[in-house]
């Protein structure tokens, strides 16, 4: 059996693997959605997270837990992220653009390579905190 497109025959054997990547690919897309039609931008599967997870919990210990403590408990010195973590557009822009409250500043990381391309991977692993679907510590993650 074979495929006739315009003058050319090709193969169903050419036409398979791409109708199982796109197929996958769509799979994949409707999860993401689920996902953030609900909400939640972290996924937590027998006390492991997926990789977004996993890497915000990396980037902010890298970059944020020197001022608002392990885990977003907080400090004496920046405010606790998980008691009430601003809604994902704030977030971004306070991440980006910095705050200034009274006679505390938080500079702004738009332009530092390890943070920006990263704060939805950061709200990820910080609103999975906040909603004590994840506990303090390294977390596990899961296998790809």
């Amino acid at each position: 059996m074979s495929l006739q497109i315009g003058r050319q025959t090709m193969s169903p054997w050419l036409v398979l693997p791409s109708v199982v990547v796109f197929t996958v690919g769509a799979g994949f897309g409707v999860s993401s959605q689920a996902d953030l039609a609900t909400g939640k931008f972290y996924e937590i599967v027998g006390g492991k997270v997926d990789a977004r997870t996993y890497n915000g919990f990396r980037r902010y210990h890298g970059s944020c837990n020197h001022c608002h403590g392990p885990d977003g408990m907080g400090s004496t010195f920046a405010s606790a992220l998980v008691d009430r973590l601003p809604d994902l557009e704030v977030f971004r822009r306070s991440v980006r653009d910095g705050v200034r409250s009274g006679p505390s500043v938080m500079k702004g990381f738009a332009n530092d390579p390890n943070v920006a391309p990263y704060i939805d991977d950061i709200y990820a692993y910080l609103q999975a905190r906040a909603d004590g679907a994840l506990g303090r510590g390294r977390p596990e993650r899961l296998e790809n």
